[in-house]
Order: C-alpha cells, then structure tokens, then sequence
C-alpha cells in the first residue's frame, strides 16, 4: 500500500520548532491544543458537500466586493503575484476531528484587505466558494486576524481539489466549515448573512473552544455521529 504522504508521524509539530518568518496561530501555544469533544488525526481527512469542483489554475480567478473602497479581482498569475506569507496552525473539523500542526501558504488576507480599503461601516464578510453557491459567514473581529490566509499551498504542497484548491480561505480559529474551500470571491457587508451550513444548523459562529458546533439541538442534514468521528 502507497504511503499516505500526508500522515503525520510521532508527536505533532509545536510552534518552538518552526522557522522563522512564519506566522504563527495562538492556539498552538496552548498547553493543550485539541478543543473539548475533538480527537486528533494524523490524516488530512476529505469531507465536502456536493460534488468536488475541479477548476485549473489558469481558469480560476477571485473577486473582494461589498463595502470596499477599491473593488479588486485577480486572475491565478495575478494572485500568485501579491506578496506571500506562511501560517503555521491546527485545524479543527465540526466533526470531531483536529490535525495539528499544518503549515499554509498563501496571500494574508490583510494583504487584500490594505488594496481593497474596507469602508467603515463593514462588519461582517461573506466567503464563496465555486460549489454550488457555497457561503459562510464571519464577523471581520475574526476574519481580519493574522493567522487567517488564502491558502494554495499545504505542507509544502499545492493544495488538490479535494481539499479546496486551488484556493481555499484558512481561518484557523474557527471550525473548519468556516475555512472556505475553492474559495471565489470575499463579500464585505453592514449585516450579517448566515451562510449555507448556518442555515442548515451549524453554529453562527463556530468557536471550537466553546464546542458552537450547532445553532440548536436539531443536528444538520446528514449528521452522523459515528461516521463523523476523528480518523
């Protein structure tokens, strides 16, 4: 059997052993960095909703619209231009599992933020994704940290349309329903618009601290909870 180059082996990675320049993610100072109700996996576990879209590189391009002062849109050459960052983080899937220790690469989202000049009456920010209408929500007290990116690289790989590429948002405090994948565009907004997941059960907000899994004791459609433990 092919090795899973994505498996990680012995103790996860700690931010003491990380190179310099890298953005670091707070939560992977703490003492214990697994949420309540969460397991670790040494996988890269692949969970989505719908068809995976598969979109080439040279075909995908991103928009950053709403309440801005300077709308923006980027072709793949035109993204891959803007200055770089890495984050090093944990992420947090709602379905109970966290792989600790991931090194993303991409374009800060302050970077877009500095270009764009959000108007002073934006609150919140909607992320799309190109799989059938996909949005999440967040408040910018959350979008606008520093260890939140767009991402196209991971562990020192390109991204693959299973996990998101070729672009996804990485928004490490969050449960991972938040981290947009086959992100589009990023949407400004005065108001708060839940998006599809919200409006399906899960947590407007989705601290995975505080466990904010769901909005209600309804689970989501096709909520298992013995599929969905951590692999």
């Amino acid at each position: 059997m092919e090795r899973d180059p994505k498996y990680q082996t012995g103790e996860a990675a700690d931010p003491g052993g990380v190179s310099g320049g890298v953005i670091i993610s707070p939560d992977t100072y703490r003492e214990n960095r697994i949420p309540p109700g969460q397991s670790r996996t040494r996988k890269w576990p692949v969970l989505q909703w719908g068809p995976i879209p598969e979109i080439p590189a040279e075909e995908w391009t991103f928009e950053v619209t709403g309440l801005v002062e300077h709308p923006l849109s980027f072709t793949w050459s035109e993204y891959r231009a803007l200055p770089r960052v890495k984050v090093f983080s944990d992420f947090h899937c709602v379905t109970r599992w966290s792989r600790l220790g991931n090194v993303w690469e991409g374009v800060a989202v302050s970077e877009l933020v500095s270009r764009a000049g959000i108007k002073p009456d934006a609150k919140f920010v909607i992320a799309m994704g190109n799989d059938d209408g996909w949005t999440t929500n967040m408040p910018l007290a959350d979008f606008l940290q520093s260890d939140v990116l767009l991402a196209d690289m991971h562990d020192g790989e390109p991204i693959n349309f299973e996990h998101g590429g070729p672009v996804r948002l990485v928004v490490p405090r969050l449960y991972a329903w938040k981290s947009a994948k086959w992100c589009r565009s990023l949407t400004f907004l005065d108001h708060d618009e839940p998006g599809l997941w919200e409006q399906q059960g899960y947590h407007n907000h989705g601290d995975p601290w505080t466990e904010e899994r769901f909005g209600s004791d309804q689970l989501p459609p096709g909520w298992n909870e013995e599929e969905n433990l951590a692999i």
